[in-house]
């Protein structure tokens, strides 16, 4: 593949900011098609471990507001 094609890695909390915004369904297709070869597997998966653990944890805390 020509090296000027090659997207550069994107860091780590740039992959956190795509990965919320996918998680919460506000991305746009122009955001999708430039992350698509930059985003860096590990990262994509550690951030959406992360978000999936903070949503859990939202989830908790409000039932227990809720029921207490």
């Amino acid at each position: 593949m020509d090296k000027q094609l090659e997207k550069p890695p994107r860091g780590f909390g740039a992959t956190l900011l795509a990965v919320a915004w996918s998680f919460i369904g506000l991305r746009r297709r122009s955001d999708f098609e430039r992350d698509v070869g930059a985003l860096r597997p590990a990262y994509v998966l550690a951030g959406a471990l992360i978000a999936a653990a903070c949503f859990v944890g939202l989830l908790l805390a409000a039932v227990r507001l809720a029921t207490s």
